[in-house]
């Protein structure tokens, strides 16, 4: 079984950067994610989608955060990162990461819990 956990979440003032980090594991060895996201989700909102990143490196973005965040992977570590810099007050949200494999017997499609970001006006 797989699981996804961030981290990397808190509190910034509008202008400010954070760094998340999304990890994928399981007991033992697992199937590279075929895509690792971010999405977030402000209270009342419906949740969307961030950034995505394919184990080959392409990249997806919400033009919300296009040229202010930018999605990175380890793929030897199953990890995936969100950079995000000039943050502002409508960033709020919890940011939750989500890892896919599309392998055909050791398919998953795993969220983790979540980590809280709030930027301060």
């Amino acid at each position: 079984q797989v699981q996804v956990q961030e981290s990397g979440g808190g509190l910034v003032q509008a202008g400010g950067s954070l760094r998340l980090s999304c990890a994928a594991s399981g007991s033992g060895s697992i199937v590279r994610p075929t895509v690792m996201a971010w999405y977030r989700q402000a209270p009342g909102n419906q949740r969307e989608l961030v950034a995505s990143m394919t184990s080959g490196g392409s990249t997806n973005y919400a033009d919300s955060v296009k040229g202010r965040f930018t999605i990175s992977r380890d793929n030897g570590k199953n990890m995936a990162y969100l950079q995000m810099n000039s943050l502002k007050p409508e960033d709020t949200a919890v940011y939750l990461c989500n890892a896919k494999s599309d392998n055909k017997w050791f398919g998953y499609d795993t969220w983790g819990q979540g980590t809280q970001v709030t930027v301060s006006s």
